[in-house]
Order: C-alpha cells, then structure tokens, then sequence
C-alpha cells in the first residue's frame, strides 16, 4: 500500500498529512468523507467497524472513549489497546481507511478525569504509539495530543482540528444540591456550570494554538472533540459546564473569521446533532456519535437539539461536498443493522460570515 506525503503552497508551506492510498474509493475530487465515533470497548467485538468500511470513508476520526482504561497501572492501559487492536474488525477498518483520533477521559484516564491525572504523560505516549502517530509529528512536541491535519480535495482543503479536552481541564463542579435527588438521578445531575472564569477547559497553550489554525486557510473545518460543544448545559460533562469557554470559542470562530466550521463529539453514549445559535456567528452544528458499542438508557434534555436521539450502535459521517453550485455538508447516523437513522444537509451558504 503506497504512503504519499507532499508540501503544498498555501500562503506558505502545510504539511498534509496523507494517509495510505485506499482501494475502492470513488469519491470526486470535489467531495471528501469523514465517519467517526466514540465509546467503544475493547472487550466488545465491534462489529460496527465493518459499517464504516462498506461506506469506503476518507478518514475515521476516533472521539475518545476509545478504550476504557480506568487505571492508573500503566501496563493495563497497554494491554487493553492492544485488546483494541487485536481485534478483526479493528484491523479491517485500519487496512481500508486513514485513523486519526483524540481522546476522551475513560482512555485518557479515569472517569471524568482533567488535568489533575498524574500518569498523563505515560497515558498520551501509550496513544501515540497504539495510533501511530509519526515521530516527525508536532504532537511530540507539545504538552497534550492537540493537532490538526489537512486533507487536499480537488483545489479546495479540509482542515481537521482535534481537541484535547483532557490534559489541561480543571476540575467539573459538583452539584451539592440534594433537594430534589430524584431529579438529579434521573437527569444525571452531577456538575452545575463553572460561573470562575479562570476555570481551564483547553488551557491557554492550546488556546494559542488554536487561534493560529483558525487563521490558516481552509475551505472547511471540523472541530473535533470529546465532549458536546453545541448541547445545553444537562447535568453531564460538556463545554456547557465552562460557558465562559465556550463562550470564548465562539468569539474566537468570530475574531478569526473562520468559515464553514462544524463540530463532531461523542461522550454520551447516543447519538444527535445540535445547532447552537449565537448572535456572534453562524449556526454552530455538533454532531455527536456515541455509541460504537455503548448504549444508554435515555438521552437528557436538550433545546439544542434537531435530530435525534439515536440509542442504538452507530457511527457518523459526514460528506463534504465543496464544489458546484451548493456547496454543502451532509450529516449521517449509521446504525449497528446498516439502517440510515439521520441526513441532514447543511449548506456552506448558513455556515459563513456574512461578506462586507
């Protein structure tokens, strides 16, 4: 299987990081696929694997909760990613597709977990080596496993950002509230939103960071992360339980002026997408897939919502079609037994800062 690299000029030199040349594939230059999904355990024979490769994506993106480590013994850690990586429908999905990934806290760490994990370094060179990360890669050099990667598409390109959610977050706040236990039970009430803004959800490393992608050229973007980004706050982990953060990345969407961005997360075990509207920017859509092998039992409140809620196995995919005369994105939910569960397409027109 050929490995092509190449430079290409964009306002300067970016590196693309190509995967291997993929059999099968009839995308058009114009349009380009990403699947991906989250919360798979390895002690799961994962047969959704083998979906995603009858869609013959681009790329798969993992979203964390890629293994349920939950140790702080670093060898159980490895056993269990090569538990992952052992199995058949893993290895089909590597042989067909590009694997990129972040991470989540159950293979991070523990549940729930931020910074404070004191085998995070160990934890993030286990990562790398299990995804096989290229030893040239900027993620050796940096504290975390923040990244971005550029795909070529005809004459247009696709940036994607992934996000570390884990390795800089203060601790969640939690709910001490035990009036109504009931409703905390039911609603999984455990954190109420930070109201210090000096609470870190990315840290100001990757903050900077982030910034300088947002300026880079692209003609689409997607933001990957772990937790829901475009969810109202419920009870759960989200970016809603630091809304001076979220708050900060949609002014930095605005400050930087950077089109056509659209989120992907999982954590929750179910799947649906959420359109975040803001006076400040376009609509933020999140797509979030959950659920590789995961379920749950109900999926909580939330306004955001406009497709959903998916229970069963899944994975997403979206497919980016940048060329003709309506540019767009379409947003799948793949189901365990092959059925299509969501589409929905957004055009790249309702995703845009207005022209001056």
């Amino acid at each position: 299987m050929e490995i092509a690299r190449r430079f290409v000029a964009l306002w300067g030199i970016f590196l693309l990081c190509w995967g291997p040349a993929r059999a099968g594939h009839s995308h058009a230059d114009s349009s380009f696929s990403i699947a991906f999904g989250s919360c798979g355990s390895q002690d799961h024979p994962l047969p959704i694997f083998d979906h995603v490769v009858e869609h013959q994506p681009d790329v798969f993106v993992f979203l964390g909760d890629n293994i349920y480590g939950d140790t702080d013994d670093m060898d159980v850690l490895r056993q269990k990613y090569r538990q992952l990586g052992s199995k058949p429908t893993y290895q089909n999905l590597k042989k067909h597709t590009d694997i990129l990934a972040t991470w989540d806290d159950h293979d991070y760490g523990k549940n729930d977990v931020g910074r404070h994990y004191p085998h995070k370094a160990e934890s993030k060179e286990i990562f790398l080596n299990f995804f096989e990360e290229p030893k040239d890669s900027s993620r050796y050099q940096h504290e975390g496993i923040y990244h971005s990667v550029y795909r070529q598409v005809g004459d247009k390109i696709v940036q994607i950002i992934l996000l570390d959610g884990r390795t800089f977050r203060d601790d969640l706040l939690k709910c001490e509230d035990q009036t109504n236990k009931a409703k905390r039970y039911f609603y999984h009430l455990d954190y109420v939103p930070h109201s210090d803004p000096e609470m870190a959800f990315l840290g100001e490393q990757q903050w900077a960071w982030l910034e300088g992608e947002l300026k880079r050229p692209a003609d689409f973007r997607v933001i990957a992360t772990g937790t829901q980004f475009g969810i109202e706050y419920n009870g759960y982990e989200a970016w809603a339980n630091y809304p001076h953060e979220q708050e900060r990345l949609v002014q930095l969407i605005h400050q930087t002026q950077a089109n056509h961005v659209v989120f992907i997360s999982g954590d929750v075990h179910y799947a649906e997408i959420s359109k975040l509207e803001h006076a400040d920017s376009y609509p933020l859509y999140d797509i979030t897939a959950s659920g590789l092998s995961q379920t749950w039992r109900f999926a909580t409140p939330n306004r955001n919502r406009i497709e959903g809620p998916i229970m069963d196995n899944h994975f997403g995919l979206l497919t980016i079609n940048l060329t003709g005369e309506h540019p767009n994105v379409m947003a799948e939910i793949w189901d365990i037994r092959g059925n299509q569960r969501v589409e929905h397409t957004i055009p790249l027109a309702e995703i845009s800062f207005p022209k001056d």
